[in-house]
């Protein structure tokens, strides 16, 4: 898949809403309620990050949940980008871009959102023709003004600022002209993941949901 493809499918599942989950799954029977309480709560694209032993299985699990659309994050190597695809990913995160990576998504047709933290990174993932890009770790670098700056001399490219944002500084990016989306884990809290209270982590998925942009 060219990387001008990934990039129009990573802003089809960017645009589906405001906010996507940034998901670390411990518990493979927590995996398809989750994804059902976030869906329901409005926020259909997901992101499994594959940083547990279940994380495969949970992305298998999830894929099976109507109306959900569930990637892949912290994907590392090509192995990753294989496995997740295998599982049912249907797009991949990574908190960086490196040669690797980029080459396994284009091969095996999984869209993309490649991380990016300085203008260089984003200017070499531009020339590549990815226009659709993750901003992290967004506040540790700067926040929205860090993505507000970027949109001056690179105004062609898109972001998902991910890493630190909750629903407070949420608004700050959104309501910038160069973001499609947030990523953020504090829609699935691990409290109420455990308790298993999917009614909780619905009515935050709908707080998230209605955040303008």
């Amino acid at each position: 898949m060219p990387p001008a493809e990934q990039s129009r499918r990573a802003a089809e599942i960017c645009a589906l809403a405001p906010v996507v989950p940034v998901l670390v799954v411990r518990d493979l029977a927590h995996a398809a309620p989750l994804a059902r309480a976030l869906v329901a709560g409005g926020l259909p694209a997901l992101e499994v990050t594959l940083r547990t032993p279940c994380a495969l299985e949970a992305i298998r699990a999830m894929a099976e949940v109507p109306g959900g659309v569930v990637g892949a994050g912290t994907l590392l190597t090509p192995e990753d980008v294989a496995a997740a695809k295998a599982a049912g990913a249907q797009f991949g995160v990574s908190p960086g871009a490196t040669e690797r990576i980029l080459r396994a998504c284009e091969e095996l047709g999984l869209p993309l959102l490649p991380g990016a933290a300085t203008a260089s990174e984003v200017m070499a993932l531009l020339e590549r023709g990815y226009s659709v890009q993750k901003f992290f770790p967004a506040e540790a670098i700067g926040g929205a003004a860090a993505v507000r700056a970027l949109g001056g001399p690179l105004p062609q490219v898109r972001f998902c600022p991910t890493g630190g944002i909750g629903l407070a500084s949420a608004p700050n990016y959104l309501r910038l002209a160069n973001v499609l989306c947030v990523g953020g884990s504090w829609v699935a809290p691990d409290a109420l993941v455990a308790a298993g209270d999917w009614a909780g982590i619905t009515r935050l998925a709908a707080e998230a949901a209605a955040l303008p942009r």
